[in-house]
């Protein structure tokens, strides 16, 4: 035999009422607070040295794996918007040899405003020679959230 109480009709309105309310305000806060970060960006001119290397790298190692796929049109993508204006995709792209990238490697980023300076360490394959590694300096600007490549085209 069971008997029924005071508490025990508590303890179910707590379990089956409360908790479901609090839960689903939880989870309204939490889409809130996700909204909101997706809509402030993620990044600026401002931003700790830390944060902006994490960007910056991560930016960094898709573009070159694009490039090292041969995929030229998405590396565009990561272009400044000062460099897309400057270079068209037709003509980044007759600028843009890929095919004999085999890796790319961050070696250094120095970060100063919106500014960053990446060293890459870069392996490609020579009709004379395979596994050449060279240094490059590229440079990353911070807008809009972001970081985008600048493209400087060799001469």
């Amino acid at each position: 035999m069971t008997v029924q109480n005071a508490l025990s009709r508590l303890g179910s309105t707590v379990a089956g009422t409360w908790l479901p309310g609090i839960s689903s305000w939880v989870a309204a806060l939490l889409a809130i607070a996700v909204a909101g970060c997706a809509s402030v960006g993620g990044i600026s001119k401002d931003s700790p040295p830390e944060t902006k290397r994490v960007v910056v790298t991560e930016r960094v190692n898709a573009r070159w794996e694009l490039l090292i796929k041969g995929d030229v049109d998405q590396a565009y993508t990561f272009m400044s918007t000062g460099s897309q204006a400057a270079f068209p995709l037709k003509l980044y792209k007759a600028k843009i040899k890929p095919g004999s990238w085999r890796a790319a490697k961050i070696d250094s980023i120095d970060c100063e405003a919106e500014l960053c300076k990446v060293k890459v360490i870069l392996t490609y394959d020579h009709r004379m020679m395979k596994g050449v590694q060279v240094p490059l300096e590229e440079s990353w600007i911070i807008e809009k959230g972001t970081a985008w490549y600048v493209f400087q085209p060799q001469s």
